[in-house]
């Protein structure tokens, strides 16, 4: 029998690498055990190899001799012990770009914070039952970062804590994701969250392949962005001076993401969700802490930027433009979620300014989005907005803008409508803070305004392509989890986002299929989350058990 054609009968016998997530688009496996060789090393074929590819090559040594995860069986390691004295022994993994890119090799992180359009993660991936050499290939560093991180999810630990691998020969063939924005959001204004909880959020999503980092760094709860620009701001509207991201914090994250494959998409939310600002610029912000606070916004304190005015307007893009300057994405929200018209209404100010200018509500929040996306795209910048801004308001957006569609993903259709560019974030799949109860203060028999809870087998069934004609099918650039911390902080970071947030990474990288044509099916990916949950937490990520250790050793068993 050919070799090709006996892979592919081991193919239909293991279908599945326990291990992977998100799974391959393009996989062969076999059934044959091969140890690390104690002498294994990893040999970076590239000329002058940048630091971050050899730092990442160094994580996944480390990988491999820490993660100490024994395979999710009845026994554990000890299945494997009398098979694993005769496996074969891997001794290296070559890294190697394609011909045509060793003369242009550029960081991860220069490839990973590229124009989303551009951004090149492929790789393919060989590693033969017979042991001796694997190989990894790819035609950008991004796309050996992103094989390294499949290569490191096939091994095991013995019983004396060597690692070994079950299911070589393992082929990846051009292995690259179905979307190239895979995202998790986290709000750090309701509740702070240090530079150590986001550097581990960025590991755990670097784990399963997330590209995407945004950042809803500020609201009207507080401002924890210092901008050097603007000291004034986070002065006032940070909770307490040891709850700020100094400038040295965010390019300490930035750096971190980037050489980890992820781009940081900042947001600072206008005109809505502003009401920290009138703290330090009270000029600036109409109706600042009115009352009741929910005739005038979605969350308290009430606030929003006055967007009538010039010098408000100037002052917005001025800040805006002062924090994107500095950082490398090509991406940067201006947000325009929740804008309450009663605010403007009731706003004196805003009123005489509308007249003196005889402009509309909003024909003036077009100038206003216009000033800041003008100002955005002067750098190079793609401006991000909430769906309202496409949908809701009269507001003139360039074709390259990319929409994130929230209130529900039966909205995507018309954002798609207009041509505009779409990730979805859809709080009916998507979000991760619902279902834990109401956070008003005097309403106990409350729910959360967008329950149930979200599971991850809810998330897993998100078709990225509802309801969107062929034509418009190249609009959708991928989607993310989202964790609004109203109820959120370091304590519950972890556990209430992993590794539930991992159900979206393999729906946008592995698309509608699995490698052997079949649909993604919650029922037969839950034991390679089992695998992921595991080996998070023995990197330090604290993800929540999704079932009984039992039910975790025994697939199939806690079915119905």
């Amino acid at each position: 029998m050919k070799t090709d054609n006996l892979l592919l009968v081991l193919f239909a016998v293991y279908p599945v690498v326990r291990a992977l997530w998100p799974m391959p688009r393009s996989l062969q496996t076999g059934t044959t055990l091969v140890k690390l060789s104690p002498s294994f090393s990893i040999e970076v074929d590239v000329a002058h190899p940048p630091q971050d590819l050899l730092d990442a090559v160094s994580r996944t040594n480390q990988h491999l001799k820490g993660d100490m995860l024994q395979r999710l069986i009845v026994g554990r390691a000890s299945s494997d012990t009398a098979a694993l004295v005769h496996a074969p022994s891997l001794t290296k993994l070559s890294l190697t770009l394609a011909p045509a890119e060793v003369t242009s090799v550029k960081s991860i992180m220069a490839e990973a914070t590229k124009d989303i359009a551009s951004r090149r993660e492929g790789y393919s991936l060989t590693l033969p039952a017979s042991g001796g050499a694997a190989s990894i290939v790819a035609n950008s560093t991004l796309g050996l970062f992103r094989g390294l991180t499949t290569f490191e999810q096939l091994w095991y630990a013995d019983s004396a804590g060597d690692p070994y691998t079950y299911q070589a020969p393992v082929i990846i063939a051009d292995d690259s994701p179905a979307y190239p924005y895979r995202g998790f959001m986290l709000d750090t204004a309701r509740n702070f969250f240090s530079v150590s909880d986001i550097k581990r959020t960025l590991d755990a999503m670097s784990m399963v392949k997330m590209s995407q980092f945004h950042w809803h760094v500020v609201d009207s709860q507080s401002f924890p962005l210092s901008i050097p620009d603007f000291p004034e701001l986070s002065q006032n509207g940070a909770y307490s001076s040891s709850e700020v991201y100094s400038s040295s914090d965010v390019q300490d994250i930035v750096t971190y993401a980037g050489t980890r494959g992820i781009d940081v998409l900042m947001e600072i939310d206008t005109p809505g969700h502003t009401a920290i600002i009138s703290t330090s610029h009270p000029e600036h912000v109409a109706c600042a802490q009115a009352t009741p606070w929910e005739n005038f916004a979605n969350e308290p304190p009430a606030g929003q930027l006055r967007l009538a005015s010039a010098a408000t307007t100037n002052f917005t893009t001025s800040l805006i433009t002062s924090i994107a300057k500095t950082l490398p994405s090509t991406l940067f929200s201006t947000g325009g979620d929740e804008l309450n018209v009663n605010c403007y209404t009731q706003d004196a100010q805003t009123q005489a300014e509308l007249d003196e200018s005889g402009k509309t509500l909003e024909e003036a929040l077009n100038t206003f989005t216009q000033s800041s996306h003008d100002a955005l795209k002067a750098l190079g910048k793609t401006p991000v907005v909430w769906e309202e801004m496409a949908l809701d308001h009269n507001v003139t957006l360039s074709n390259s803008t990319v929409i994130m569609v929230w209130i529900s993903s039966q909205d995507a259709a018309a954002v798609a409508a207009k041509n505009l560019r779409i990730v979805h974030s859809p709080s009916d799949y998507f979000y991760l803070d619902c279902g834990a109860g109401e956070w008003i203060g005097n309403d106990p028999a409350a729910n959360s305004w967008c329950d149930p809870f979200k599971s991850w087998q809810k998330a897993y069934t998100f078709d990225p392509l509802a309801n969107l004609t062929e034509a418009q099918t190249s609009l959708v650039l991928g989607g993310q989890q989202l964790l609004w911390a109203e109820q959120s902080g370091p304590e519950n970071l972890d556990s209430i986002a992993w590794p539930r947030a991992a159900a979206s990474a393999e729906v946008f990288w592995t698309g509608a299929t699995l490698p052997d044509g079949t649909p993604l099916n919650g029922t037969t990916a839950l034991p390679r989350l089992h695998d992921v949950r595991f080996r998070m937490v023995q990197r330090g990520i604290n993800a929540i058990a999704l079932q009984p250790q039992w039910c975790a050793l025994r697939d199939g068993q806690c079915n119905m």
